[in-house]
């Protein structure tokens, strides 16, 4: 038989915050409401909406850190969607974008996730790994040499193990979790990336993640951690020389504006592991779980291959846009990876690693 439908408090939004007041017929996974998501109302400003009458018996909050734009932010609203439509309207979804303005970015999201403040994300390993730290393996450098290598480890063995660490620390993650964001690339300004003696020197944008940091001091250049939202800034003013990330990024954030040279370096993959609150998704009936994790695994496959066709075709478009795009010998930048592996195979622990070449060969 059908739950009978939860009556929502009423929701306040002040000074760009969303607060949702007590009510007696409260959601538990919606106590606090303390998030900093939204802003949908003028500063200063107090407007109320009931939210009494809702068919919905789920009303649920998903944010990730890209763009409106995205192939991600398209099949998670496709996603929740149709989650919405199977479940006959019992179960709600708003989506967030980059811009919803949470106070601390990805770091301070994944720690609302945790603690039940917000109800789904999606995020990188490198940054998942504050909290989890086995959830770096995933940015291994030179380890997996193509996005669909990565996919691969995350559907299967690894993914299986990194999920029950993401139960340990209260997160919930996916059989299919692993958006895709593509293989890393570096961008520079004043002079193109042919060998690693070419880092020496470069200052080079970083997200936040000891994997990257590590990686990047190896070959010789100087990490400076600045949230992806502030990337053009940075280059823009000189504050650093040069940036990584999938081809998408530099696209989407028109980094080609303040970039001049591309080196397809292929050191990393990157993608977004879709996770819940550990105990709100425990709470929810089997039926409702099945539909969400049904749909997940349908977006998921959906998403990477959009986001495959998208980075596939952009090297032609930068090129159109006035980049200069250069080919690397791998093999002479994962030679400067052994320390780099050294140290990491003993923070990720012998069973992580062990799974890790079981996808992709021998390291170091």
């Amino acid at each position: 038989m059908r739950a009978k439908p939860t009556v929502l408090p009423d929701l306040v939004i002040k000074n760009g915050l969303q607060l949702w007041l007590k009510g007696e017929n409260a959601m538990p996974t919606m106590s606090s409401r303390r998030a900093v998501i939204g802003g949908a109302a003028a500063l200063g400003s107090l407007t109320i909406f009931s939210r009494s009458g809702l068919a919905a018996d789920f009303k649920f909050r998903q944010f990730h850190n890209q763009a409106l734009s995205s192939p991600l932010h398209k099949r998670l609203v496709e996603m929740w969607a149709a989650v919405k439509t199977e479940t006959n309207g019992r179960v709600d979804t708003e989506v967030f974008a980059e811009n919803a303005g949470i106070q601390g970015s990805d770091p301070a999201a994944l720690k609302m996730v945790i603690s039940g403040e917000l109800d789904f994300f999606t995020l990188m390993g490198g940054i998942l790994g504050q909290s989890v730290p086995v959830a770096e393996v995933q940015q291994v450098p030179f380890a997996f040499k193509t996005a669909s290598d990565a996919h691969a480890a995350a559907d299967g063995a690894l993914g299986v193990y990194l999920r029950e660490e993401m139960a340990a620390k209260g997160l919930h993650g996916f059989p299919v979790m692993a958006f895709d964001n593509g293989m890393r690339q570096t961008s520079t300004t004043s002079r193109p990336i042919l060998v690693p003696k070419d880092f020496d020197g470069i200052r080079i944008r970083l997200p936040a993640g000891q994997m990257f940091t590590d990686t990047f001091k190896a070959l010789g250049a100087e990490p400076v951690t600045i949230n992806v939202n502030q990337i053009y800034g940075g280059l823009k003013d000189g504050k650093v020389d040069a940036q990584e990330n999938p081809l998408a990024v530099t696209e989407v954030f028109k980094l080609y504006e303040v970039q001049k040279y591309m080196a397809m370096t292929n050191h990393m993959w990157s993608g977004f592991n879709l996770m819940a609150n550990l105990a709100l998704w425990r709470k929810l009936p089997a039926d409702i779980q099945a539909v969400i994790e049904r749909n997940a695994t349908k977006y998921v496959r959906l998403q990477r291959e959009e986001q495959g066709a998208f980075n596939g075709g952009l090297r032609k478009t930068l090129t159109e846009r006035g980049m200069v795009f250069n080919d690397v010998d791998q093999e002479l930048f994962r030679a400067r990876m052994a320390p780099v592996y050294a140290v990491w195979k003993e923070k990720l622990g012998a069973k992580c690693w062990s799974l890790l070449e079981g996808h992709v060969g021998k390291l170091g």
